[in-house]
């Protein structure tokens, strides 16, 4: 059964990590796959031809995410191209880590633009099609860190908490238009960045979280799978922590 067949998905960020997961989820579902990225120009290009592959449409654009009126073109041009939108996944996001009394103003207002005023920005583009659809569902990443916080990630975690805050408030605005909006808060998941970490570090992090292992991105990506779908349409306004237990 194709959970989302021939609905229109956009990823941002996906062309690495759980933006690739969840936009290969999608696609092996049946969803046509729009998708950004901003350097990693090869790496976007592998993900078409894979997605390709897959007998659904998908096409990757460029795109700033820090920039309002990039944000807007990108809707703008996927509506042209594939003619409408049902699923945004807003995955894009990057680290500026450092304690607080060592972090830049540049860091901190980088941050804040990537991954909070990002996802406001395709949101509010987005939501004039969504509204005249009467549908769509949003999906936002978040974090566990946005919920709990951590030393030396405060504009991260203010960022990533500002996403909840900013999907609860579209559920309620956008909820009597039939359109839906709901956020994963990731914990400890598998990626480039973690891999690099010693192992030692790894294992003391594993002791805290009760599956006794770290996630990995296609179970983020089963859960996007589950918000984008009509498996959800009575679910909106919701922070669903795909952490393994770690904030239970």
């Amino acid at each position: 059964m194709y959970l989302v067949k021939d609905k229109i998905s956009l990823i941002t960020g996906a062309s690495r990590g759980i933006g690739r997961a969840i936009a290969l989820k999608l696609a092996e579902n049946g969803s046509h796959i729009a998708f950004t990225y901003l350097s990693s120009e090869q790496k976007a290009k592998n993900l078409e031809e894979e997605i390709k592959k897959l007998g659904v449409k998908v096409k990757a654009y460029k795109c700033d995410a820090s920039n309002f009126d990039d944000c807007t073109q990108l809707i703008d041009s996927i509506i042209k191209d594939f003619e409408r939108i049902d699923v945004l996944v807003n995955n894009a996001g990057i680290t500026r880590d450092n304690l607080l009394l060592r972090m830049s103003e540049e860091d901190w207002d980088k941050v804040i633009t990537t991954n909070l005023k990002s996802t406001f920005s395709t949101v509010k583009a987005a939501s004039k099609y969504f509204m005249k659809q009467r549908s769509g569902s949003i999906v936002n990443i978040s974090s566990i860190i946005g919920i709990k916080g951590n030393g030396g990630q405060a504009n991260y975690a203010a960022s990533k908490a500002g996403v909840i805050g900013f999907s609860k408030s579209v559920a309620i605005e956008l909820g009597p238009r039939g359109i839906r909006c709901n956020v994963i808060a990731p914990g400890w998941i598998e990626t480039d960045m973690t891999n690099a970490l010693p192992d030692k570090y790894k294992d003391e992090i594993i002791k805290y979280i009760p599956l006794r292992r770290v996630g990995k991105p296609k179970e983020i990506a089963e859960c996007a799978l589950f918000l984008a779908s009509n498996l959800s349409q009575y679910i909106t306004g919701q922070v669903i922590k795909v952490d393994g237990g770690i904030l239970t």
